[in-house]
């Protein structure tokens, strides 16, 4: 049995940004549900990235955030800037997500002898460049050598860390991302359905397949874009809808021109109002390449929406194949749209579909879950460093 302290631990949170990424965005909900009355937690960030639009959500939730500037992983000034930072802050445990933080992060805990945990959000590609595949051999040496606990988001995510990483498997452990349902709970679906739209200019009665992710090549967006014509060849008044930015953008928006889908298909850009976003929709499609575990999926499942999504490391961890979606292989535009089509054909399938989904996020992704086994973890490991 944990005692807690009378004081607040101050918990110093370290990532490379809070631009719209699900890591940065997953910080928001976890830092408004933590125990107030037995942590004090900060955010450290080292980039600046399209603003920080994750910065204003976490400070209005009473949580300071500094930024450090670390431009690179050779700033041989970060080392020094860092542990000085965190002994001004007096930090009692360090948490680090993404690929500088872990690293540097990790390693100046261990020189100012503090518990620290490190969350791995992604399952690397295998086919990496050579700059990148070099960062994660750092990155993995430092967890090895400096963290005491790291969490996986994916049992899947789990075994592929361990398969790369020589460290004990009692030291990695699986806690799944959750979000805060209240968000959808409190969402007009209806009223919002009609809205978005009109804000869209998509019509009432047409049918909504929608995507939220960073455009960049490995969420498989040009495989849904591909998919289209055999979908609307089927459902002439189907639209598709992509929320976010990214450097892929005008890669796809070509995509658009050479498949002949360009006015079915309608950029969002990047949206803070996600809830209302997937309460206009239909259908929740991720045709991803490789996934951890996409929070994502959480939300449109909050959002009581049948999924398509690739069959990639945590996917099926979330999404039942023919119980609230279905699954298709990576990369495969005519398995994407023959399972758009099916749900598209079967109102009452998709419908049961989105009500199973609403009672898998329930259970295995509420964000209380979360934040109830990040306070044991953090007492854990508090108590062992005897503070």
């Amino acid at each position: 049995m944990v005692q807690q302290s009378a004081r607040r631990y101050k918990i110093i949170y370290i990532i490379d940004g809070l631009g719209m990424g699900g890591a940065e965005r997953l910080m928001i909900p976890i830092l408004e549900k933590l125990d107030r009355d037995v942590f004090e937690p900060r955010v450290c960030v080292f980039h600046v990235i399209n603003r920080n639009p994750v910065a204003d959500a976490i400070q209005a939730s009473g949580v300071a955030v500094d930024l450090l500037p670390v431009p690179y992983m050779r700033d041989i000034s970060a080392i020094p800037r860092l542990y000085r930072y965190l002994k001004e802050k007096q930090a009692d445990l360090v948490h680090t997500q993404l690929e500088l933080a872990n690293i540097m992060g990790n390693a100046v805990a261990k020189l100012l002898k503090l518990p620290s945990v490190c969350t791995i959000h992604t399952i690397p590609s295998q086919e990496m460049k050579l700059k990148s595949k070099l960062h994660q051999e750092v990155e993995l040496l430092s967890l090895r050598l400096f963290c005491d606990h790291v969490i996986s988001v994916s049992e899947g995510a789990r075994q592929f860390h361990l398969s790369i990483n020589k460290v004990s498997s009692e030291k990695v452990s699986t806690i799944y991302n959750g979000i805060d349902l209240v968000n959808f709970v409190k969402t007009d679906r209806q009223a919002e359905r009609g809205h978005v739209r009109k804000e869209l200019g998509i019509p009432e009665t047409a049918n909504i397949l929608a995507t939220v992710a960073v455009l960049r090549p490995l969420k498989g967006i040009q495989f849904m874009i591909r998919a289209m014509p055999a979908i609307l060849a089927k459902y002439p008044n189907v639209y598709y809808l992509i929320v976010g930015s990214g450097t892929y953008e005008e890669t796809l928006l070509k995509e658009l021109d050479v498949v002949g889908v360009k006015e079915h298909v309608i950029f969002a850009g990047m949206r803070s109002d996600i809830p209302r976003i997937l309460a206009a929709s239909d259908i929740f499609v991720l045709p991803t390449l490789t996934e951890a575990l996409p929070t994502v999926l959480a939300d449109a499942m909050a959002a009581e929406l049948p999924i398509v999504a690739s069959k990639v490391g945590g996917v099926p961890e979330m999404i039942r194949d023919g119980e609230n979606g279905y699954l298709v292989a990576p990369e495969d535009s005519d398995g994407l749209a023959q399972a758009c089509i099916r749900l598209l054909s079967d109102p009452q399938k998709s419908a049961t579909m989105g009500t199973e989904g609403w009672e898998i996020v329930n259970k295995k992704f509420n964000i209380e879950r979360q934040v109830g086994q990040l306070k044991k973890l953090y007492l854990d490991l508090l108590q062992a460093y005897g503070k």
